[in-house]
């Protein structure tokens, strides 16, 4: 959160350790670019998203936990989904399967 010192932060010789993004991470960043460009929202709106949550939020959520909840409140405000549509589609993907590996055989 603004304000707070990121000494928390892991370093490497010096500087913030990078790290490998997960498959789903890279995919919120793609969507994020892919609406944007695509006029559904703007990055302002994303930091509106983020910012609306609250403080709990950054306790509790990821980096990108924040970010995707942020992509769907604005792509539902601006009428690409309704959350009962969401719900409908979160509730077939769920039918696949708990892991990627099951969902590939379901849909197979």
């Amino acid at each position: 959160m603004g304000g707070d010192p990121a000494d928390a932060l892991p370093l490497r010789d010096g500087r913030p350790a990078e790290h490998d993004f997960a498959l789903w991470e890279k995919r919120v960043d793609a969507l994020m670019v892919l609406m944007t460009t695509k006029g559904h929202f703007t990055v302002d709106g994303l930091r509106r998203a983020i910012e609306d949550m609250g403080p709990e939020a950054f306790e509790t959520m990821s980096y990108y936990d924040r970010w995707i909840a942020a992509v769907n409140q604005n792509l539902v405000e601006s009428g690409v989904y309704t959350l009962s549509e969401l719900g409908q589609r979160m509730e077939q993907v769920a039918r696949r399967g708990p892991t990627y590996g099951q969902a590939s055989l379901a849909g197979a």
